[in-house]
């Protein structure tokens, strides 16, 4: 069942529901989330069951914006975190609410089937309006909900929702999902593990390392780089973000050849492109990726749904650029392709 999530009445119907154990689709900037009250594990374990996640794979945990609460994010970070380093303050207060999830150590005891058993939790403040006004509506119950579990609203390894309708798609009537209109951002939040001393990026997104670097003076370390004791984080498995048909990323050079190999009795096949195409055979579907790397990453999931809806086995994507702005397109882009 999709409501508007600006409507009052609405947010208090989720924030009950979310009370009594159920999971609802949420609207945040980045993608949609399967929503939960993280410190109700058997909610909790429905997200993994419907979503079919091995249950040793972390949840992201949202949390409230300290200018719509007295305490705001402080309170419920107290309540999952053990200890914030000053480099993640630093982030906090720069990023926060925004496309930034933070590992940190967690509580003892505190969230354990959110955390996939691990001593760390990945906590994120969002910054949509209806993510807020439901998680301000989760704080005021008795006793309240401090935060909520909320991986993408789709099955797993699959193309993350960008709209209520993609949810509802994925999962049917019974759901209730808050309407919260396309995701502004488009891809999920940037991860930045805070446990080991400096910054490491996890998975990249609309806030960069350049950002992260200005902001704490410390250019992230890429996993790689500290591989050593990297904790399991939500979106990180090497195959993720994959439509049904089998995605290759291919240069510039090696698309537009191989389109020509193809010729004009080509079998169908559907082309996300950058640079400029010689027509086609009728059996190729043509969609122009956003020269802009906001606005391919704001379209990709939902441009990636609307050609896999074709029924065509493959797409061809044309490899975005090597800048900095343009990583967390191509992460995802390189995961869905190695899910094939």
């Amino acid at each position: 069942m999709v409501l508007d999530g600006h409507h009052p009445d609405t947010i208090a119907r989720a924030a009950h529901a979310l009370a009594q154990g159920q999971l609802i689709g949420l609207p945040t900037e980045t993608v949609y989330g399967l929503a939960a009250d993280a410190d109700n594990p058997s909610a909790v374990a429905h997200i993994f069951a419907a979503k079919g996640r091995p249950a040793d794979h972390p949840l992201i945990v949202h949390v409230a914006d300290v200018q719509g609460h007295p305490q705001g994010p402080s309170a419920a970070m107290a309540h999952y975190a053990q200890a914030i380093p000053v480099f993640a303050q630093q982030l906090i207060e720069a990023f926060w609410p925004g496309p930034l999830t933070l590992i940190l150590p967690c509580r003892p005891g505190i969230a354990q089937a959110a955390t996939g058993g691990q001593a760390t939790i990945g906590l994120r403040c969002p910054a949509h309006p209806v993510a807020q006004a439901l998680l301000q509506a989760c704080l005021q119950r008795q006793p309240p909900i401090w935060g909520l579990a909320a991986p993408s609203a789709n099955k797993f390894g699959r193309i993350s929702p960008t709209t209520a309708a993609h949810v509802a798609s994925e999962f049917g009537a019974d759901l209730l999902v808050l309407d919260g209109g396309a995701c502004a951002v488009g891809i999920e939040s940037t991860i930045i593990d805070c446990t080991r001393g400096v910054p490491v990026l996890l998975r990249p997104g609309a806030i960069t390392r350049d950002d992260i670097a200005w902001v704490c003076g410390q250019r992230p370390l890429s996993k790689e780089e500290l591989s050593a004791h990297t904790p399991r984080a939500s979106g990180t498995l090497l195959a993720h973000y994959a439509p049904n048909a089998k995605v290759r990323l291919m240069g510039t050079e090696q698309l537009r050849s191989a389109l020509q190999l193809l010729g004009r009795e080509a079998p169908a096949l559907a082309v996300y492109h950058r640079s400029p195409l010689t027509r086609p055979a009728p059996g190729i579907a043509l969609r122009a990726m956003p020269h802009n790397a906001l606005a391919a990453a704001q379209q990709l999931f939902s441009d990636l749904r609307d050609l896999d809806a074709l029924g065509v086995p493959l797409i061809w994507v044309e490899a975005p650029p090597e800048s900095a702005d343009w990583e967390g397109v191509r992460d995802r882009l390189e995961r869905a392709a190695a899910a094939g």
